[in-house]
Order: structure tokens, then sequence, then C-alpha cells
């Protein structure tokens, strides 16, 4: 009696090996397909990324940045058109298929359907088609050169990337800034950028469309603010071991009161000369906020024609 137990559990054995590994996790799936719960670790996860929004392109303030959330929101509501039901149906097959359904056929011969293969391949065509059409209108309506619709004339400013911070010259009031802008709200901002040694990148979350500057060379960008505050401006491409501190902030005023600062900055006795922005260039670690009250020279298109010299060795750059 005890022989014939153990003749039979080889046999028993070779069964289980035999048996796929999907069916182990469908078993699973369909023991825990009635118990869902929700652990408060992922109910934390989920409202620390909703915080996280806060100051970012999803909190746009002004009419680039929101144009580029809507881009956003509907890029990832079509995706998530195709990745839900994929998901979904994922969780369902696995279940249908386990091993304690006895209604789940397996078909060994079934190799083809032409209406499968429909849906298949016309569904991903689908997505690029939308996703490429939205991302070339795009394209060409928030292209960063091209002037925004407004009736005020815009505020023109001179952007140059130090190593490692941003001066900002306002050619027009003949005033200039490091590491902070002032702009009013309702007012088209138009931005010349270049740099003095390295590439590098303007980005200002949330008022929209990050730019290179490289040195050499002038690039634009078109920005608008709607509300006053201030804003978090960084840099957003890595240009050596300044890099985390080359930050500024844009505090968007009132026409009254970016008046009003214009004429205070302008009674200030700091002037942008061949001299201090000499001093400028020197690679140095950002420190703090200046402001000059006067430019007596053109020290952008200096730059942007190449004709200051900004080659430093590893030891000069520290």
């Amino acid at each position: 009696m005890a022989a014939n137990e153990n003749s039979g559990a080889p046999a028993q054995v070779e069964i289980a090996l035999r048996r796929p590994i999907y069916l182990g996790v469908g078993q699973w799936l369909a023991a825990r397909a009635w118990r869902p719960q929700a652990p408060p670790l992922v109910m934390l996860l989920g409202c620390t990324m909703l915080a996280s929004c806060h100051e970012g392109p999803l909190d746009p303030q002004g009419p680039v940045g929101q144009a580029e959330r809507v881009i956003l929101y509907d890029a990832t509501g079509i995706m998530l058109a195709v990745v839900i039901p994929v998901i979904v149906l994922t969780l369902v097959f696995a279940w249908w298929f386990r091993a304690g359904n006895r209604r789940a056929t397996y078909r060994a011969e079934w190799e083809y359907s032409g209406r499968i293969e429909l849906i298949i391949w016309a569904i991903p065509a689908l997505v690029v088609l939308f996703l490429g059409g939205m991302a070339w209108i795009s394209s060409h309506e928030l292209d960063p050169p091209k002037p925004l619709q407004s009736a005020a004339a815009p505020l023109e400013v001179e952007v140059i990337s130090l190593d490692w911070r941003w001066l900002f010259i306002y050619p027009r009031e003949h005033i200039a800034t490091v590491n902070y802008l002032v702009i009013p709200t309702d007012v088209p901002v138009h931005f010349r950028l270049t740099s003095t040694s390295v590439m590098n990148s303007f980005f200002i979350p949330q008022l929209g469309s990050q730019i290179y500057t490289m040195p050499g060379m002038t690039t634009q960008l078109n920005l608008e603010a709607d509300k006053p505050g201030t804003y978090p401006g960084i840099s957003a491409q890595f240009s050596g071991p300044g890099f985390s501190d080359m930050r500024f902030s844009v505090h968007v005023e009132s026409s009254e009161g970016f008046a009003s600062w214009i004429a205070h900055t302008r009674e200030q006795a700091g002037v942008l000369d061949e001299t201090s922005f000499n001093e400028l260039v020197v690679p140095t670690r950002a420190e703090g906020e200046l402001t000059y009250g006067s430019v007596s020279q053109d020290p952008f298109r200096s730059v942007a024609d190449g004709s200051i010299a900004t080659h430093w060795s590893p030891k000069e750059a520290l």
C-alpha cells in the first residue's frame, strides 16, 4: 500500500511542473481580487505628488504657461486612454485564465484574427496621430521667438548667463540686475538671450517655455505674467560646479509698481561699465542679488558677437 502511494508521487510532481507559471499568478490575483485595500502609504504618496504641483508648470501664471499646461493635460489624457484599458485588461485576463477557472479554454491552434490585428495596430496609430498633431500645432503657436498678441508694447530684456549667475539688462531703461528680474503684469516681455562661455538653459516654470543660451549667438523668447507675485527661475542645463546655485527670482509688479521700481533703480549708484562687467564674467558662485542704476556700454552685443574671451582654466573656474 505504501509502495503504491510512493509510486504516484513522481507523477503528481511531473504534473505540477507542467502547469504554466502564469496560472499561479492568476490564482494570486483571484484570491486578492475581492479584497481591495488602500494602504495609508499609497494615499500619502498621492497627496505628496499633488502637493508638488505648486510653483511649477502645473501652476501657470501666464498665457504661455497656461497653453503648455493644456497640452500636457491633453497628451496625458490621450495616453491614459490606452494605458488604463491595457492595465485593466491585463488583470482581467490574468484573473479569467487562472488555474481554478474551468470555463476558460486554451486554444492551442489559434494564431490569427483580422479584427484583433486591426485593433492592435489602429489604436497606437491613432495615439501617434493625435500626439503628433498636437506637437505640430503647438510648436508653431508657442514658438519662442513668436511675439505674443497684446495691445501693450513688449518690454525688452537682455539676458546673459554667466558662470554661475544671471545678468538681466533693460536696454531702453539703461539699468541692469543680477539674479533677479522685475517685470510688469499683462505686458509681453521679449527676451534676447546669450551666454558668456557654455550652453545654459533659461527657465521660469510658471511662465513657460525654457530656452537655451549659447555663446556667440542670440536666442529669443516671449513670455507674459498675469498675476503679481514672485516666481522662481532656474538654470535647467548642467553647466559646472556652480550650476545648483544658478537661480533667480522673477518679481511681477503692477504697471505702477514697475514704473516706481524703475525710478528707484535709476537713483542707485551702481554702474555696469567695462570694469564691473569683467568682474561679473569671472566664474564665481552665486552671491545674492545686485542692481546697477545705469549701463554705460552694450555688454550684450559684445558677448553675443563673441568679442569677449571667456575661456577659463579649471583653477580659475573654482
